[in-house]
């Protein structure tokens, strides 16, 4: 499998990276602000919340060296698959120890697959990349995270029908996004994507009917949703796959709901009732 310039895509299966950073308690404050959930603040020493790394380990990259969607270009450590529109899939995060808050970490992402299929909207390469990473305790978080590629073509956002979510949950809580969550998630994680901050883009070149809300934002709220329900059990593992995208103009809920002893099954239901977002929540 190559890309459009012929580069065998294969090559970056294996390829490690390595990066390091200190567990600021600033960042985690400045998201407790956004979410503004009534949450207890956090403080220096504190367990860092499951999913908040993604707050940390910055893909830093001059503004000259940004693609024309304002993530960083590929073909560094990412393959470079061509002209594509990016995708969170989803991702498979289990957590067998503990980031501490003021604390120093290192995360070591590999490569593990790239492969390409053909979809109905033209050519598809997806990539998995596993990241772990490392406090002073040792391991911490080990996550897995798809990522897909979709060709670039005339065509916009998919607009297949949804899948209807279940109209009860035992928890549930309905969120209004606005373009002020968006960017101060955007912002503390980074990331220049414009299909979140900037509309016309996101609208014109993209196909999307707004603001997209992004994906790790909304594996968040169902993480966090989870915690609070059974608030005296330890998340171990947690995983989901995007559906389909939510956007700034739409109400969505987030829902759990008990599926064994140890786990709850969570999930986004958006503005017209179906899955944006499924995902499933074990505790130790």
């Amino acid at each position: 499998m190559s890309d459009e310039t012929g580069q065998d895509l294969q090559a970056w299966v294996g390829r490690t990276e390595e990066r390091h950073d200190l567990i600021q308690v600033e960042r985690c404050v400045a998201l407790q602000a956004a979410l503004d959930d009534g949450s207890r603040a956090l403080g220096e020493g504190d367990a860092l919340p499951p999913l908040w790394h993604w707050l940390y380990f910055w893909d830093i990259a001059a503004r000259s060296g940004l693609g024309r969607d304002g993530h960083p270009a590929l073909g560094g450590f990412l393959p470079p698959v061509g002209p594509a529109r990016r995708m969170w899939a989803g991702s498979r995060v289990s957590f067998p120890g503990d980031l501490r808050l003021g604390e120093p970490a290192t995360r070591v992402s590999t490569i593990e697959s790239v492969a390409e299929k053909s979809g109905r909207t033209g050519r598809l390469v997806f990539v998995t990349v596993r990241h772990e990473l490392s406090g002073s305790d040792g391991l911490a978080i080990v996550d897995e995270h798809d990522i897909v590629y979709r060709e670039v073509t005339g065509e916009g956002a998919s607009s297949r029908p949804g899948e209807p979510a279940p109209g009860k949950a035992r928890w549930t809580g309905p969120v209004d996004p606005d373009p002020t969550l968006l960017f101060r998630y955007s912002a503390l994680t980074f990331n220049g994507h414009r299909i979140h901050y900037d509309r016309d883009y996101a609208r014109d070149v993209e196909g999307y009917g707004g603001l997209v809300v992004h994906g790790p934002l909304l594996a968040t709220l169902m993480v966090s949703l989870a915690g609070r329900s059974i608030p005296d059990r330890r998340v171990s593992r947690f995983e989901f796959r995007g559906m389909r995208p939510v956007m700034d103009t739409e109400t969505f809920t987030v829902n759990a709901d008990p599926e064994s002893d140890n786990a709850l099954a969570v999930w986004i239901a958006n503005g017209d009732g179906d899955y944006a977002m499924k995902g499933r929540t074990e505790f130790a």
